[in-house]
């Protein structure tokens, strides 16, 4: 009566969104102010000013027609052209408008990358830790995920086993970083690897290997981590970016898709991606949205509270004894979890309303997760569940 394998994505929910739920459940029970929830990576600091005051002019002193009205399909040509400014400004290369494809945030755009490139049956390579949907993703539009171990502890790239998945099956590596959820940045050193090897492997395989750069968090670092622009360190690169993590804009869904025309047949590619996209349902980008971020190009989020969580986190559970690397992006940190078993060690933190995520859907299963977008006076108060959590193991 209906598909199968929709109605298990449909019925077995994310781990992430189970704790979210539970948490409000609990907090129903115990007080909101008892349960310390650090499921959910929603943005905690506010969208930059100039966001609501563009949104505000725009509704106020634009045809609303215009504002509420469908554009072309990859977006408006003005706000397109916007972002292409930035892009080139910022990084020193030359993107123009028509190589943006504007999205309802990196999902959709994801999504259509990954319908362009299937040939039928084909394979996508995702580095441990990753985003858990990346499997959905790919398997739900006929393509096949191809996980590579993690990278312990450094949670760089673990090469052997990436040469070792490259065969001529594989369309894509997808990279993510900043890293969700280790917050961790792959260095450039790590790209231009990267890169040689994926130029070695397309000569070997007989096509271009491209890489998908799922960019949600690029504006998301600290210390002065650089985070290198990848279509500069590989040429067949295709950008994924939301404005949800940097703008603080997650409930607005707008991204945009980047394919430069460096692209190897960069135009076909484009065009397939836009089938993609249409074929998914998911053409014109929000109009407002669209208005609003490209006045917002140039706009950065304001980053104090995020690094002053990382750095108090950080800080207290190492103190406590717990082993994690100190991220150098996003905001997430992942940790090991005492005695290996991040699902028993996640189960045995619910019984004192502290919730993390295990990281057995990222790929990394002795490890767990920690969103530390939330407020520091709940990460104040749930240190001591913290502290008993790990003398109990």
């Amino acid at each position: 009566m209906v598909n199968e394998s929709m109605l298990k994505l449909g019925t077995n929910r994310s781990c992430i969104r189970e704790l979210f739920e539970y948490g409000l459940r609990q907090a129903a029970i115990v007080g909101k102010e008892n349960v310390f929830d650090y499921s959910l990576g929603n943005p905690s600091i506010p969208a930059p000013p100039e966001v609501n005051e563009a949104i505000v002019d725009i509704i106020k002193n634009t045809d609303s027609l215009a504002v509420h009205g469908y554009t072309p399909a990859p977006g408006l040509p003005d706000a397109r052209a916007a972002i292409a400014k930035e892009l080139s400004e910022r990084y020193g290369v030359e993107i123009r408008g028509a190589n943006i494809f504007f999205t309802c945030g990196a999902a959709p755009a994801l999504i259509a990358v990954i319908r362009a490139l299937n040939m039928g049956e084909s394979e996508f390579i995702a580095i441990a830790p990753f985003f858990p949907e990346y499997r959905p993703f790919a398997e739900s539009n006929g393509a096949k995920l191809v996980a590579v171990p993690a990278d312990i502890p450094s949670f760089q790239i673990n090469w052997a086993a990436l040469e070792e998945r490259i065969n001529e099956r594989t369309q894509a590596v997808i990279v993510n970083t900043p890293n969700n959820p280790s917050g961790v940045i792959y260095t450039r050193e790590t790209l231009e690897r990267l890169a040689e090897l994926l130029g070695r492997k397309s000569a070997e395989v007989g096509h271009p290997i491209f890489l998908i750069a799922d960019e949600p968090y690029r504006e998301l670092a600290y210390d002065g981590a650089e985070v290198p622009f990848i279509p500069t360190v590989y040429p067949n690169t295709i950008v994924c970016y939301s404005y949800s993590k940097s703008l603080s804009l997650p409930g607005e869904r707008i991204g945009y898709i980047c394919v430069p025309d460096w692209v190897e047949d960069s135009a076909t590619v484009f065009a397939a991606i836009a089938g993609g996209a249409r074929a998914s349902g998911h053409v014109c980008a929000p109009a407002l949205q669209q208005r609003v971020v490209a006045r917002c190009a140039y706009s950065r989020p304001n980053l104090a509270a995020y690094d002053e969580n990382r750095s108090l986190l950080y800080d207290a559970l190492s103190s406590y004894g717990y082993d994690c690397v100190k991220p150098n992006g996003a905001f997430y940190m992942f940790v090991k979890a005492p005695g290996g078993d991040s699902v028993a060690f996640s189960n045995k933190a619910k019984e004192k309303n502290l919730l993390i995520v295990p990281g057995n859907d990222f790929g990394v299963p002795e490890y767990f997760r920690i969103c530390t977008c939330v407020s520091k006076d709940m990460i104040l108060r749930s240190l001591p569940a913290f502290q008993a959590l790990i003398e109990e193991f």
